[in-house]
């Protein structure tokens, strides 16, 4: 999770393919409105959002029940979305990439094609709520190289998994 730009999709692949998981990109569970909205330059309402959010928790539980646990890229940039994604009732570990405002739109200005506009950065920015104590998650910096971004994910996976 984390804003657009942060990595979400290159790390989340990686940390799939590490997990010997599926990898699902949540852009891709978007209305077509939501995206044209956003491809226009409009940020997401909570009412746009919330369907997609709902979408996102019930592919967790659905694949979750089937035994197969997935990774999933998606912003959740707030706690209540992150609520609703675990309202289906899937045990969800979020894992929250997190840069300076500098990297991230150098990032997003570099990419081709993306709906997300780089000048939607601040309003993604403006609305992040970190990960609080009681949610189940790691906060990791994306300044270093993808591998490194997976490892120190996947280090904080298992030593929270040697506690339960």
């Amino acid at each position: 999770m984390g804003v657009s730009g942060s990595g979400k999709t290159t790390v989340g692949s990686e940390l799939a393919v590490r997990l010997g998981r599926t990898f699902t990109d949540g852009d891709d569970l978007h209305p077509q409105a939501n995206r044209d909205k956003m491809a226009a330059g409009h940020p997401l309402t909570d009412d746009d959002r919330w369907p997609w959010l709902d979408t996102i928790a019930h592919l967790f539980a659905d694949e979750a029940e089937a035994g197969r646990p997935i990774v999933l890229a998606c912003s959740a940039l707030k706690r209540v979305y992150r609520d609703r994604i675990r309202s289906a009732g899937a045990n969800v570990y979020f894992v929250l990439l997190t840069g300076t405002p500098e990297l991230l739109l150098q990032r997003m200005q570099a990419r081709q094609g993306h709906f997300m506009k780089a000048d939607m950065l601040a309003s993604q920015l403006a609305i992040l709520e970190p990960l609080e104590r009681d949610e189940f998650g790691v906060m990791v910096n994306v300044d270093g190289d993808i591998p490194h971004v997976v490892t120190e994910a996947l280090a904080d996976v298992a030593a929270e998994e040697a506690v339960d």
